[in-house]
């Protein structure tokens, strides 16, 4: 199967946005590119970006592969990316309000109601409460695949607590180090401003207990060094000047969440939370949590602070729901949506179900809470027998999963031991929500580093390049 390759198309043939960047290469070898990609190795390795894999024999801490040959978009491209990610982190926004609210949704006949309130994702406690300035997915990370010119689809949402900016911006960083000729020449817009902009994003939604003097106090709440990002939390806290933050250092005191400070106790207006739901709350939700801060919920629901993203976020990161997407977008917008979604079976239903059992070698299987590359069945690359084991989980629980056509993904150049070669990839773009829908040019490209794998997330064995966007 011929694959579009950003670089060359469908031939041998550079395309506009590589130009500037193939003329350069022919004045290297691949040799001084392996040196660079060396010295990024060990600038990522001193820095300490790692992720942490659970359950793994061989390590706890891992380097996410870095490549060093970027990813190049045109901004006739990233134009057209940014206005369809636009239109669809509003109509999630607005799903999201809807569902805790006048659920209009589902008197219109477009979503099952079942779908959602019997969703484990679904937050009851959520149902009337008000956000402050009614965001609810104050960031969002959209998960999008390209397969041809111009052709780009929606493989995922995510809205709870989506990861991988730290990535981005400190690949961005390395390369301007590794290659700063490269930057001189090319235009290349800046993503180095994502802190910033994240710290005003979260700073314009105080919540109505501000008082308007000086500027609200954000802070990041972490489930501690153990997490798989924790990296990322202390480095965005870091970046935004915001304090870092885990349970003992917070608790409830007269109706405000405050924090321990050097100086004494201090109010929080704004919480960046990096933990999930379940866990936000003991007295809410699960009474085991030791990860989160007891009694929060009532200081949110009377408007003592601003939780981002505001809980009961994931339902929007449900695959079954995802499918729906497009009739969400023209619900809520009056417009179709911009950017398509892959074409999606639901399990659920019995005349998907049969499809899909009978076009396993042809399909991707997912689990509809499944995140990282998990619990998903790629038939391509599937056995016989992980085929026939697959099919007896879809059977006893069809609910549980969405089945999608194999697509024929992009691929972009990585740096090989034997030169560059082709290999997948798929483009998260980091959405800012507050008055409006701000997006950093470029995001996170992830890579399936092996061969022929359709599989990009790093806790199974992908990596990441850095995202050039030209300007005009």
């Amino acid at each position: 199967m011929a694959h579009f390759d950003e670089m060359t198309g469908f031939g041998d043939i550079t395309r506009q946005p590589y130009q500037s960047y193939e003329t350069w290469l022919k004045e290297v070898d691949t040799d001084h590119l392996a040196k660079k990609a060396n010295r990024a190795e060990s600038l990522f390795r001193r820095t300490g970006i790692t992720f942490a894999v659970y359950g793994s024999d061989e390590v706890d801490e891992r380097l996410i592969p870095f490549d060093v040959v970027p990813r190049i978009m045109s901004a006739k491209e990233w134009a057209y990316l940014e206005k369809g990610v636009t239109q669809r982190v509003e109509a999630l926004n607005a799903f999201l309000h809807d569902v805790y609210h006048g659920q209009e949704i589902f008197k219109a006949g477009i979503v099952p109601e079942e779908l959602v309130l019997n969703n484990e994702a679904y937050c009851p406690p959520m149902i009337g409460v008000e956000p402050p300035a009614g965001v609810y997915t104050h960031i969002v990370g959209t998960d999008i695949v390209c397969t041809g010119e111009g052709d780009y689809f929606v493989l995922e949402d995510n809205a709870r607590t989506p990861s991988g900016v730290s990535y981005m911006l400190e690949n961005r960083e390395t390369m301007m180090q590794m290659f700063p000729e490269l930057f001189a020449q090319m235009k290349v817009r800046e993503v180095a401003h994502y802190p910033e902009e994240l710290r005003r994003s979260l700073a314009s939604v105080p919540p109505p207990v501000f008082d308007g003097n000086g500027r609200p106090t954000v802070a990041v709440l972490t489930p501690g060094i153990h997490n798989s990002a924790y990296f990322e939390h202390s480095f965005l806290a870091d970046q935004m000047g915001a304090e870092l933050v885990d349970a003992s250092d917070l608790r409830v005191k007269n109706g405000r969440v405050v924090m321990r400070t050097t100086t004494g106790e201090e109010p929080i207006d704004v919480l960046y939370r990096r933990i999930d739901d379940d866990f936000l709350d003991p007295l809410t939700f699960n009474p085991d949590s030791l990860l989160g801060v007891p009694g929060i919920m009532d200081v949110y629901r009377a408007g003592g602070i601003t939780i981002a993203n505001a809980p009961g976020t994931g339902i929007a990161d449900d695959k079954a729901i995802y499918s729906y997407m497009p009739e969400i977008v023209r619900f809520y917008t009056g417009n179709d949506a911009i950017l398509p979604n892959v074409p999606t079976h639901r399990c659920r239903e019995k005349d998907a179900l049969a499809y899909t059992l009978d076009n396993l070698a042809d399909l991707v299987v997912k689990e509809v809470h499944g995140s990282g590359g998990y619990g998903m069945l790629v038939g391509t690359a599937a056995s016989g027998k992980e085929r026939d084991d697959f099919a007896a989980k879809l059977l006893a629980k069809p609910e549980n999963y969405i089945a999608q056509p194999t697509l024929s993904l992009s691929t972009c150049p990585i740096l090989t031991k034997a030169g560059l070669a082709p290999r997948h990839v798929d483009l998260r773009p980091f959405s800012l929500v507050s008055d409006k829908v701000k997006i950093v040019p470029g995001g996170l490209t992830r890579v399936a580093l092996t061969e022929g794998s359709l599989v990009v997330n790093s806790s199974q064995g992908g990596g990441t390049k850095d995202t050039w966007v030209l300007e005009a």
